[in-house]
């Protein structure tokens, strides 16, 4: 979702040997919490407020207590609802760099026996690179955590995260779980998550899909599994069941066939012991043509074809009406009462489908649905109105209220309690995955941000979503670059994924823009990171396909309308201009260990030092604002160096051994040097960090319970503001810190 997605599936060999239980500090991280640093002073973190952003993949609410509801997300971790204040709490944000694997959350399970119980199956790849997955187990739902790491790889953020929930605390016992796994079948835990093996007798056997278990679901006192590894063919499984926890069987007389390859989800009727599972041709969220809808009344053995409406028809303007079936929810409340969606429906768009009598007749709730996004203005998406949703897999009805629905989509939750009127149900979950930031030093917006999806926002408040959305003109997603003149600051440019042109400037900070009237051919296909001179007067745009593949430079000096090839600009590498001298661009051969400059505005780039830092590490090169040829270059296990003299030379800055990005912001009082903030590491631990001498010392400003995973792409201090920092999120969108005064 963040990334283009891998196709590459990692088999795992062998069985999953009992792990051990580990305590883990993860207190719960409230609204704004003050973070005692180093010397005594403490920080206060928030996110900054877009709301939502990412694929919520899961919504559970608790069948025993009214109000309680978690969400999981596929790169941002967990949340709790708090329904008296009407937001998510974070629940995972305790967890840091070594861990960033583990802010996906493959799957939630609570007990229903014990309120304050909630367990997190988490890890977000199963790729080989990638490290194993853990599972996080609470008393006080969520405040406090103990963790298990397993010998496993889970894949929040694979094909089939909107399936599940593939932990399930077992209907006869609460101490024990069972847990799905994509590559190494079913684990089973008999002392609550503290350890796991290999369940015996469970009879499928993985493949190389990476699906595994896609959900497990009570059935009464019987757990029933979805298998995603199946074919699809008449006399294969894709549905097991156990009774008493040790034998399992095929389910008898389950439905085959296209439309019933992958079983999605599972919600179970206690009233009519009817238990309805939704199919699809692919696990999802994308790839999905065919689908179906069935009900199994347990009792019986009796199967039955209860799917709304048939993928394959045509819409009016003639398009094939391809679909899958994803979510399923049950009506605690009303028996025969669920609902299911449809997913990767584009021409018709999703949809979801709610029954009153067990799926004999439905209706669609988007016929009806009235929209309300002026929390979020964004989610117009550029046009004059949302639409319904897509990537819906994330299906919930509150056990408590039969009129509060909520679904997730690629990038909110929305939620109603009239079946009508429908609104984001998202304050306090932020997902975003953050790539672009810049504090500009006047004007009404602090913050300026790109992120991944949904392209570059301007932020005139920090505390609510922005009112113009996402940039338009053009509309583009994944930002790629975005870069203000230093010496102009109204002068903004942008690069970024789209179909209509990436590239487009502003001169009035960000407010509105105006698209470049031409682009190099290679820009749809390969946008990459640009940059402005201090004045404005000369854009450099670098290119960079997202497979690794890097392209020649261009400059442009008429915002756009012509751009011309620079020869020795090293290719892929990031422009940085001197945010003083409009003559002065600079560039970093990662491949060679180069610094380059360029006197004449960006037409032609020679070596300056050489023999620096070289490889596939992360490099970050940044200009100290309001200074020529003040550099400094950030690298990834090997420390922090600095130029001032333009790059023909550096030395090594001794008081950091790992840096991974670091900015600027506004000076101490006192001080004649910009505040330097760094995400880096100055002895054990990575972490982020403020100096206020030049790099010669440093404090630490987050603390355990914020860490957020990895933020190593961007961080940038606010020029008007000393002490207030910007820090980018991959999944918690953007982060600001400010001083407890």
């Amino acid at each position: 979702m963040r990334t283009p997605r891998l196709s590459r599936r990692a088999v795992l060999a062998g069985s999953a040997a009992t792990v051990a239980a580990t305590a883990v500090s993860g207190v719960v991280s409230p609204v704004a919490v003050a973070a005692p640093a180093a010397d005594g002073s403490a920080y206060r973190w928030r996110n900054v407020v877009v709301g939502g952003t990412g694929f919520v993949t899961g919504v559970l609410f608790h069948p025993s207590v009214r109000g309680l509801a978690y969400a999981r997300t596929d790169i941002g971790g967990a949340y709790r609802w708090d329904d008296r204040a009407g937001r998510w709490t974070p629940l995972t944000d305790h967890l840091g760099w070594d861990d960033w694997n583990l802010l996906g959350v493959e799957a939630i399970a609570v007990d229903p026996a014990h309120p304050g119980r909630v367990y997190l199956a988490l890890g977000t790849y199963a790729q080989s690179w990638a490290g194993n997955g853990a599972v996080l187990r609470s008393e006080d739902r969520g405040a406090t955590w103990s963790r298990t790491d397993l010998d496993v790889k889970l894949g929040a953020n694979e094909d089939g995260r909107g399936a599940g929930e593939r932990l399930l605390v077992d209907p006869r016992d609460s101490d024990t779980l069972w847990l799905g796994t994509r590559h190494d079948g079913l684990l089973k835990s008999t002392d609550r998550g503290a350890t796991w093996a290999a369940a015996s007798g469970f009879p499928a056997k993985p493949s190389a899909s990476g699906q595994g278990v896609m959900f497990l679901v009570a059935v009464g006192r019987a757990v029933y599994a979805g298998w995603g590894d199946g074919d699809g063919t008449p006399g294969t499984a894709n549905l097991y069941r156990t009774a008493d926890g040790t034998a399992w069987e095929a389910v008898p007389g389950q439905p085959s066939g296209t439309a019933a390859k992958v079983p999605i989800r599972a919600a179970y009727d206690t009233h009519t012991r009817e238990l309805y599972v939704t199919y699809a041709n692919a696990p999802g969220p994308n790839g999905q043509s065919d689908g179906s809808v069935h009900k199994l009344r347990t009792a019986t053995g009796k199967w039955a074809d209860v799917t709304p409406v048939k993928p394959g028809g045509t819409t009016g303007d003639g398009s094939a009406d391809t679909f899958g079936y994803g979510g399923v929810a049950v009506d605690a409340r009303r028996p025969g009462t669920f609902a299911v969606s449809t997913n990767n429906r584009w021409a018709d768009v999703d949809t979801v489908y709610r029954t009153t009598n067990g799926g004999r007749t439905w209706t669609s709730l988007k016929d009806a649905a009235v929209f309300d996004v002026s929390e979020t203005p964004y989610l117009k998406w550029g046009d004059d109105k949302p639409k319904f949703g897509w990537w819906i897999q994330a299906l919930a009805v509150d056990p408590y209220d039969s009129k509060h629905i909520v679904y997730g989509t690629g990038a909110t939750l929305y939620g109603t309690r009239d079946l009508k009127r429908w609104a984001p149900q998202i304050r306090g979950l932020e997902e975003a995955s953050v790539v672009q930031l810049v504090s500009p030093p006047a004007g009404e917006a602090h913050l300026l941000s790109g992120s991944r999806d949904i392209g570059v926002m301007y932020h005139e408040r920090l505390t609510a979503s922005p009112a113009r959305g996402m940039a338009t003109n053009p509309v583009s997603g994944s930002a790629t670059g975005l870069a203000q003149a230093g010496a102009r600051p109204s002068y903004v440019v942008r690069a970024g994924w789209g179909d209509n042109g990436n590239g487009a400037y502003s001169n009035d900070g960000g407010q509105t823009w105006a698209p470049f009237e031409a682009q190099p051919d290679i820009a749809k296909d390969a946008p990459g990171p640009i940059a402005t001179n201090a004045d404005g007067s000369a854009l450099l745009w670098s290119f960079v396909h997202w497979d690794g593949t890097k392209y020649a430079a261009h400059r442009s000096t008429d915002n756009g309308t012509t751009w011309s090839e620079i020869p020795s600009f090293p290719k892929g590498a990031t422009p940085v201009a001197d945010p003083a001298d409009p003559t002065l661009f600079y560039a970093y051969d990662t491949d060679t260990g180069t610094l380059l400059a360029s006197t004449d505005s960006g037409r032609s780039f020679t070596a300056r030092a050489d023999g620096l830092p070289s490889g596939d590490a992360q490099f970050k090169l940044v200009a100290a604002p309001g200074r020529s040829g003040d550099l400094w270059l950030s690298v990834k296990w090997n420390g922090l160096y600095r130029s001032t003299d333009g790059g023909v030379s550096f030395s090594k800055v001794a008081s950091c051994w790992a840096s991974y990005t670091l900015g600027f912001g506004r000076a101490a009082d006192g001080a004649d040097y910009p505040a330097i903030y760094q995400v880096g590491s100055t002895d054990t631990i990575t972490a982020v960090y403020r100096s206020d001498d030049e790099a010669k010392t440093w404090t630490r400003i987050n603390d355990d319970a914020h860490q957020w995973g990895w933020t190593g792409e961007v961080i940038v201090g606010d020029p008007r503001v000393y002490g207030r920092v910007y820090l980018a999120t991959n999944g918690r969108g953007i982060q600001y810190g400010e001083p407890v005064r």
